[in-house]
């Protein structure tokens, strides 16, 4: 239990030492002599755009890869996991086919023997009520019937589950990017208080706000390496940003189709959905509100009616990007090419057989002009960071000539440069007459939305546009005062 660590002075042992970490992938440098130490009681913030070398770091750590160079030390154990070192994936690693309790004991080696399922419920529904109270998860549901949001509290409550050995150091990779803002609260005030009773955390969110408010050190990588690493109080927001390389751009300018409405522009819509969402022609219209409240079944029975499901057309009515990866985007045993122009395949094809001097053309293309960090488009689609990945996705969508794009809180746990860039492209995609149905969980990216439908229990509850779009109106609509603002 995180209680049970306690027990930290100010000159406790580190959990984990680097001392110059580089790691490559053939030609590429994916981590360059990072020198890096975590005590107990802290809370390391890491952050660094998608690509910059995060994810490897803590591969080092967890000791799923070996350095190149350097090395990584555990003082008083011999392995990461004699360290009590856990880590929660971006990814999501559930076996979907298990239950909560049974995914606890794939890791928890102890859980044998009679009894264990009843242990293992007892260990993972303490944990989920301490973490997450008032959830609502059963330890015995498997996985694939909990929401998206619910196999993340079950993750995260599995990496902090007391078992044999208490966690010492957990690693949070985008640990809220499917939570809504209260569960994403319960999770910071537990992280908080795993701090101060001695545990160790690394938090990697690209969520600036959420970063000041746990971490009390703050390590900024660019390029495999380590360029800053100051106290969490010795940074600004706008520091930070500067520090990793991109400065976002402040503002939200609307698109042709909004402006033209302000105007008086009566066109009719070119959708509407059972649901009373409408999207005029070169529109970004928002879904919004607290996660599962029907906000991504809308869009689903949308995209579906819009969509064969048994066969590609060279001209699609609708296109949809995903949030969930890899449940519902990546092809991840093909490689970033063949992902990338999946959506377009029916343009490819010439007599049953696909053209594939046409087919690198538009993989070529995209890469560059969405910039996908790779240094060959016929590498496998999972060598890519959370971040490129899901730009191969966004490019797949636009490589497309649908005329509506869906997009399924599209951003989780992606980077603000990257982000900065996918809505400039965004813009552009509606500025040429395309429209967007954009969920987001997200305020920042909602405020990039022409008009904005907030959901609650399945149903519209507020229809928000111009300088009415704010995270004040977005929460009245998602809670009982949404009559105020409808």
């Amino acid at each position: 239990m995180a209680a049970q660590i306690k027990d930290t002075g100010a000159h406790s042992a580190p959990v984990v030492v680097l001392e110059g970490a580089s790691k490559r992938f053939g030609a590429l440098k994916a981590l360059d002599g990072v020198d890096l130490s975590i005590a107990p009681g802290e809370c390391l913030g890491l952050v660094g755009h998608n690509g910059a070398g995060k994810s490897t770091l803590v591969n080092l750590i967890t000791g799923l890869f070996e350095p190149s160079d350097g090395r990584v030390a555990y003082p008083g154990a011999h392995d990461p996991r004699g360290a009590g070192i856990r880590a929660i994936s971006q990814e999501g690693m559930l076996c979907p086919n298990l239950t909560a309790l049974e995914n606890l004991q794939v890791v928890q080696r102890d859980l044998t023997g009679a009894g264990w399922r009843k242990r293992a419920g007892e260990r993972i529904r303490s944990q989920l009520d301490r973490i997450f109270p008032g959830h609502r998860i059963r330890p015995e549901t498997p996985v694939l019937d909990l929401t998206l949001a619910e196999q993340q509290m079950v993750e995260i409550a599995i990496g902090f589950a007391e078992g044999e050995a208490p966690a010492r150091l957990v690693v949070l990779d985008e640990p809220t990017s499917s939570l809504d803002a209260a569960i994403a609260a319960q999770l910071l005030a537990h992280i908080r208080r795993f701090c101060a009773n001695g545990g160790a955390v690394i938090f990697i969110s690209h969520m600036m706000g959420e970063i000041f408010e746990v971490a009390s050190r703050i390590v900024v990588m660019r390029d495999g390496r380590s360029i800053a690493d100051r106290p969490a109080a010795a940074f600004t927001r706008q520091g930070l940003v500067d520090a990793m390389g991109h400065v976002a751009e402040d503002g939200h300018q609307p698109s042709p189709a909004a402006l033209a409405r302000t105007l008086g522009d009566k066109s009719h819509p070119i959708l509407r959905t059972p649901e009373g969402i409408e999207a005029r022609k070169g529109e970004i219209v928002g879904l919004a509100g607290l996660a599962g409240h029907g906000q991504a079944e809308a869009l689903a029975r949308f995209y579906l009616s819009q969509s064969s499901d048994w066969r590609a057309t060279p001209a699609p009515a609708a296109v949809f990007v995903a949030g969930d990866r890899r449940r519902d985007g990546l092809m991840p045993i093909w490689s970033i090419r063949r992902n990338l122009t999946l959506a377009a395949l029916a343009t490819l094809t010439r007599r049953g057989l696909i053209d594939r001097a046409a087919e690198a053309r538009v993989g070529a293309d995209w890469q560059k002009r969405i910039g996908i960090r790779t240094p060959d488009m016929s590498n496998p689609i999972l060598s890519l960071s959370g971040g490129n990945q899901q730009k191969a996705l966004f490019a797949r969508a636009l490589a497309t000539t649908a005329p509506v794009v869906v997009m399924d809180d599209p951003m989780r746990g992606v980077d603000i440069g990257t982000k900065t860039e996918v809505y400039d492209m965004i813009r552009a995609e509606a500025a040429n007459g395309r429209t967007f149905l954009w969920y987001s969980t997200e305020m920042d990216e909602i405020r990039n939305c022409d008009r904005v439908f907030v959901f609650r229990n399945g149903v519209i509850s507020a229809e928000l546009e111009g300088n009415r779009i704010t995270e004040e109106n977005v929460l009245a609509a998602s809670f009982e005062l949404g009559e105020d603002v409808a």
